[in-house]
Formats: C-alpha cells, structure tokens, sequence
C-alpha cells in the first residue's frame, strides 16, 4: 500500500465529499460514530447533545478522524484528520453556523428555537481539515473496518404479538 498523499487534489475532493454527502464517521477517543454533518467555509460541522445526535466527548478531543464515503456505493473514499473546536453561543461563527444547521437539517420541531435550543443543550462543533491523510483513494487500506455497535439502554418492546385470526389464502381454483 502506498502513503496516503494530500494536495489540492484531496483538498478539493475532501471539500466535494463533504458538500455532497450529509453522513460521515468520525473517530476519535478509540471510537468510531457517524455524524450528520454540513459543510461551510471550508469546514465540517456537526451538533451533538440534547435532542440531537450523541457524540459523546467531541467538545473535549482536539483532533479527529474524518471517513468520508461514496453516497452512492457506501465506498471509503478519503479519510483525513482535522482539528476540531466547538462553536460557543456569541462567537462570530455561531449565527451563520446555526442558520445553516437550522436550513439543512430536517424534522426540526421548530425552526425558530432550534438555535436557542441548541446553545441551551447542544454542542457545535468545527472541524478544519488538517494536510493530513489517513487514507486516499489511490491509497485505501484493506481493514474492514468493522466494529460491535454501542452499547445502549434501547431496547425492544419484546416479543411481537400473535395474529390470532389470519385470512385465509385463496388457491385458485384449478378445475
């Protein structure tokens, strides 16, 4: 396998996976979780916390890995590192960032809170693509990249409930 390289090539095609796709897998503290994510300005951002998706100790970790794959075969195409910091309510970020997030995400009770919300039990996070490459397209590893799920408190109700009284399957009539 050859060095993962990084140049304007990657540079542009990092920013086009990123601005195409809205699901990437970020790894840091040993874990791998995906992320709904946007791009703008020139950097992925991703809210976690509250009613939105878990990422457990991203506001703490200053470097992450960034699996970006093919929206249409789910390929690993590129994966790169990136320096991540959080976007606190007040910083000059927050609005344009927020009023992005707001646009793009969808299902969202109501449009006007969410960014209240948010600086209230979220976290926004940026993260800049560093030159560093993990993995290129013309230099993918061949490791599955397989991991258990999480542990969670989800469960199932139980067992499905039995159909007591099922139509009858009419045969055709052959005579």
């Amino acid at each position: 396998m050859t060095e993962p390289r990084s140049d304007a090539l990657t540079a542009a095609l990092t920013q086009e996976l990123s601005k195409k796709t809205s699901v990437s897998w970020l790894r840091y503290d040993g874990r791998t979780h995906a992320a709904w994510h946007i791009w703008l300005d020139d950097a992925l951002y991703v809210i976690s916390g509250g009613n939105e998706q878990p990422l457990p100790g991203i506001e703490d970790t200053t470097h992450v890995e960034v699996v970006m794959r093919s929206k249409d075969s789910g390929g690993r195409l590129l994966t790169w590192v990136g320096e991540a910091s959080v976007v606190r309510p007040g910083d000059e970020l927050w609005d344009p960032v927020t009023a992005a997030l707001v646009s793009a995400r969808l299902n969202l009770d109501d449009l006007a809170a969410a960014a209240a919300d948010w600086a209230e039990r979220s976290v926004v996070t940026r993260i800049v693509p560093t030159d560093r490459l993990v993995e290129s397209p013309d230099a993918l590893s061949d490791d599955a990249h397989l991991a258990a799920p999480a542990e969670t408190r989800a469960t199932t109700r139980g067992a499905l409930p039995r159909i007591l009284h099922r139509r009858a399957k009419r045969r055709p009539n052959l005579s």
